[in-house]
């Protein structure tokens, strides 16, 4: 009877440290539910103060600890350890993908993460501007995507590479057709130039491909003499008229002898007067000596001027000279007696101004 009645009065006691366990289980999970839940939606992305975003950039092939060591040098983490343990959990340290990414300020660990596990980078504009050299339209591009800018140069140079869109290291420019265009920051070079190519296409639709057919030259030809128009005028209203007078040259088979083409093959884009030994450099580009067009562009045209030369205005110009005033305009002429009359008065001009060069 005496063992009997022990086993009944131990029983209480084993209900009761159970009950004891499942509470304190239960606690514990709650803890840590708690503190998972902290570290997934709490807000943990800080940025300065007055500042409500910015971007994170992550360069093509970083590892986990380079974009950590990028939040942390910039103070964008409050809880490092926290965003440390949820990048584990989601995967993220064996997910690096480059590119630019808006950070919020507020953001949790979940939102941050997610979105650099997912790749959602925000787009970057990228602005074609006229320039004259390849140089510096790669290091144009290189400020605004991640390719530096001798990757992009070597390409720009890449005869074989350039083949492909049907261009060569010296026309190569006239693809780039001066506007904004969309692009990833971590776009390569190669995906920088197949979609340019397509824009290209996209610019050069049946519409303009039947004025240059009608004009007896191909798009790259209009785009080249664009490129002299658009270093001989800023005059949208006189490109047209500029367009007709070197159409007619080319058809009478006379030598262009445009001033830019010679500054370009000098390398010097400061000379006011185009005269003497300057004219006889040797250079494919000097169409002082050389018949026809140059070999390339000598600047990227604008959409305006390339339109100039497909709309060109017909006339019988032959000659033209900067008028006298320096208000950027031309003087033109059919016969080379009144173009000297005109480029008499013109380095009159030059004289009374002390422009010797």
């Amino acid at each position: 009877m005496a063992k009997t009645k022990t086993k009944r009065k131990s029983a209480p006691k084993k209900r009761g440290l159970l009950g004891k366990i499942v509470v304190g289980t239960l606690v514990t999970g709650l803890i840590v539910i708690y503190i998972g839940y902290r570290k997934l939606y709490t807000p943990n992305v800080h940025i300065e103060k007055n500042v409500r975003q910015t971007y994170l950039y992550i360069h093509t092939g970083s590892t986990f600890e380079q974009v950590l060591s990028s939040l942390t040098d910039n103070k964008y983490l409050r809880n490092v350890k926290s965003f440390e343990w949820m990048a584990v959990k989601m995967n993220y340290t064996n997910h690096i993908k480059p590119g630019k990414y808006l950070i919020k300020n507020g953001m949790s660990n979940r939102e941050l993460i997610g979105m650099l596990r997912l790749g959602r980078q925000v787009p970057v504009e990228v602005v074609l501007q006229n320039v004259r050299l390849k140089r510096k339209l790669a290091a144009d591009l290189s400020k605004q995507i991640e390719p530096d800018s001798l990757s992009i140069w070597r390409f720009l140079n890449d005869d074989i590479f350039l083949s492909k869109f049907g261009f060569n290291a010296q026309n190569i420019l006239v693809m780039f057709i001066p506007n904004t265009y969309e692009f990833y920051w971590n776009t390569s070079v190669e995906g920088l130039f197949e979609k340019l190519h397509g824009e290209y296409k996209k610019f050069w639709n049946e519409e303009r491909i039947t004025k240059c057919e009608s004009l007896g030259i191909t798009p790259i030809e209009a785009s080249i003499l664009a490129s002299i128009i658009e270093e001989e005028t800023a005059k949208n209203d006189e490109k047209p008229i500029i367009a007709g007078l070197y159409l007619n040259r080319i058809k009478k088979g006379m030598l262009l002898q445009a001033d830019p083409t010679v500054r370009y093959a000098l390398g010097n884009f400061g000379i006011k007067r185009v005269w003497g030994k300057y004219k006889e450099i040797k250079s494919p580009y000097n169409t002082y000596l050389n018949a026809g067009l140059p070999p390339g562009p000598i600047c990227i045209p604008s959409i305006v001027t390339i339109d100039a030369v497909l709309n060109r205005q017909p006339n019988e110009y032959l000659y033209m000279c900067a008028k006298e005033d320096f208000s950027g305009y031309h003087n033109f002429a059919r016969t080379l007696e009144q173009h000297n009359l005109n480029a008499q008065r013109y380095q009159k001009a030059l004289n009374k101004a002390k422009m010797f060069r």
